[in-house]
This record gives structure tokens, C-alpha cells and sequence, in this order.
């Protein structure tokens, strides 16, 4: 623990008094203990995913593989081939990407700087749909994609769907607006001083000036659409367009279980990948979301 002065709760004079120091303590094993409890069960899937046959149904369990047949890996990915799998969960995640950023990060510029009349009110209203169940809207969203109103276009198959419900985040929304309201005001007026449009304002100062943010919003971003099931699985029922998840969802009948383990590394470790090499940034994109006035 870093001791000096100023940084931390938990300051020199604080630390050494017994009762304080046996409080840190504590907290400091019980996150340890939940570290263990949300890092172990995936462990165990991807080592139990080079165990052989036998050992995988030994009893009692092995957490460490007596012997690695890594050529299990290699014979699940080309017999299924889940290339094809992480290709379309890329394109997915790509254009969800394009779309959550674009569109959430304009509509926090809208009720940030340009807060025509009653926009507080729909800002309100958006704020509002945070505390729905998300229950409530899957029935007449999946009709939408069915049957998309007005131009009565069935959207199923396709990643239309979920590239328009990350182009409306309420959470993003709310990031994004509580950022920019710490840009100060005077750049933009400079800008519209040197015949800036609003499109041009957003692109050039805005969003140049909200790295720390859009990087953090990217990767969680990347993991929620990798991790997403539910909506991939109800809306792409060709197998051409399955994603990871749907997969080896609808894959799981027809493979041993030591297989479904294999299939279940493939989706395991790219978001552990993601998070342990930008997790510096993750962490100070909630330090600048959560220290901004909204």
C-alpha cells in the first residue's frame, strides 16, 4: 500500500491506528475473496478445456490438467469453424461501435451544448427508461424488427437491430453530456467565431478532447456486444450470421462436453484479453465520468 501523504482514503496518521489498520485489512481479504470467486470459475473452464476424456470426468475434479492437449483447441476451431464465428461477432461489434458512439456521443453535444428548448425535458425522458426492466421492451422491440415501422422491412438475419439499440444508451448518453459539459464554452464560441458548423464543432473539439472517455466506452462497448446472447440469438437464425455466443449455443447438442468447453475458451478469452491489457483505461474513464458535474 502506497503510505504517503494525500494519497488514498486512508491517509499516514489514519493507518496507524490499530482499529483502522485492521479494517483495511479486512476489506483488502474480502476483495480478495471475491477476486477468487468471479476468477475461478472461468480458470477452471479453460484448463478443464485441455484436459483428455478421462480426466475430464474424473472424480474428484482436477483444477490443473495432469497432461494439455492444446490440439484440442485446434481441431474445435477448424472443425467448426469458429473463424467464421469471431467474423461476424467482429462486423457485429464494429458497426455497434460506429453506432454508439456517433449517435450517443451527438446526443450528449445536443443536451450538453446546444440544449435547445425542452431538451431538459427529453433528457429527462431518457433518463426515465433507465429504471425500466429491460423486460418491458422486448416484446414490442422484436415486432419492430419484424415488421419495422413504416418502411414494413423484417430485420431479422441481419445486425440492423442490435446496431440501432446501441445507437441509444441512456448510460452513454449521460457520459458523454456530463464530459462535454466540463469542455468550457469558450472554444465553442470560438469556433462559431471561425464559421464552424455544429457537426464541425463536435468532430473537431468535442470529440478530439474526449479520448479518455470514447476509449473507455469503446471497450466496454466491444465486451457487452462479444458477451451479448440474447438478442443475437433471437434475431440471426441463419447460421451463416451466428455469432460466438449463439454458436456454441446452438452447437452444444451436437458436441461432447469436454468440446463445449474448447468452444467456451474461444469466448472466454478475448474479453479477459481486452480487459487486462486496457484495464489503465477503464479505470480512469470512470474516474473522469464519475468526478464530472452533470
Amino acid at each position: 500500500m502506497n503510505k504517503s501523504k494525500g494519497s488514498g482514503i486512508i491517509g499516514d496518521l489514519e493507518y496507524r491506528q490499530p482499529r483502522v489498520k485492521l479494517i483495511y485489512w479486512l476489506i483488502f481479504a474480502g476483495l480478495i475473496i471475491v477476486a477468487a470467486v468471479c476468477t475461478l470459475p472461468p480458470l477452471w473452464v479453460i484448463l478443464s478445456s485441455f484436459k483428455d476424456i478421462k480426466e475430464f470426468y474424473a472424480i474428484p475434479p482436477t483444477l490443473i490438467p495432469r497432461t494439455f492437449h492444446i490440439e484440442k483447441v485446434w481441431n474445435t476451431w477448424n472443425q467448426f469453424n469458429f473463424m467464421k464465428y469471431y467474423v461476424n461477432t467482429g462486423y457485429l461489434t464494429l458497426g455497434s461501435l460506429v453506432f454508439c458512439l456517433l449517435f450517443n456521443g451527438l446526443a450528449g453535444f445536443f443536451f450538453s451544448k446546444l440544449k435547445p428548448r425542452g431538451s431538459g425535458f427529453i433528457f429527462l425522458l431518457i433518463l426515465w427508461t433507465v429504471l425500466l426492466p429491460n423486460t418491458v421492451g422486448m416484446v414490442p422491440l422484436f415486432s419492430n424488427i419484424v415488421d419495422f415501422p413504416l418502411l414494413h422491412l423484417n430485420l431479422t438475419n441481419t445486425y440492423w437491430p442490435m446496431w440501432f439499440m446501441a445507437a441509444v444508451n441512456p448510460v452513454t448518453i449521460l457520459i458523454f453530456k456530463s464530459f462535454f459539459d466540463t469542455i468550457p464554452v469558450s472554444l465553442i464560441e470560438a469556433a462559431r467565431i471561425d464559421g464552424s458548423s455544429k457537426l464541425g464543432i463536435f468532430f473537431r473539439i468535442m470529440l478530439p478532447l474526449s479520448m479518455p472517455v470514447i476509449i473507455t466506452i469503446t471497450i466496454l462497448t466491444i465486451n457487452g456486444v462479444w458477451m451479448d446472447f440474447f438478442w443475437p440469438y433471437m434475431v440471426l437464425k441463419d447460421q451463416s450470421q451466428w455469432t460466438v455466443m449463439v454458436a456454441i449455443y446452438n452447437l452444444k447438442a451436437t458436441l461432447p462436453m469436454d468440446i463445449q468447453f474448447v468452444a467456451l475458451t474461444f469466448a472466454i478469452v478475448p474479453p479477459v484479453l481486452l480487459f487486462l491489457i486496457f484495464q489503465r483505461y477503464i479505470m480512469q474513464g470512470y474516474s473522469i465520468s464519475g468526478g464530472v458535474k452533470g
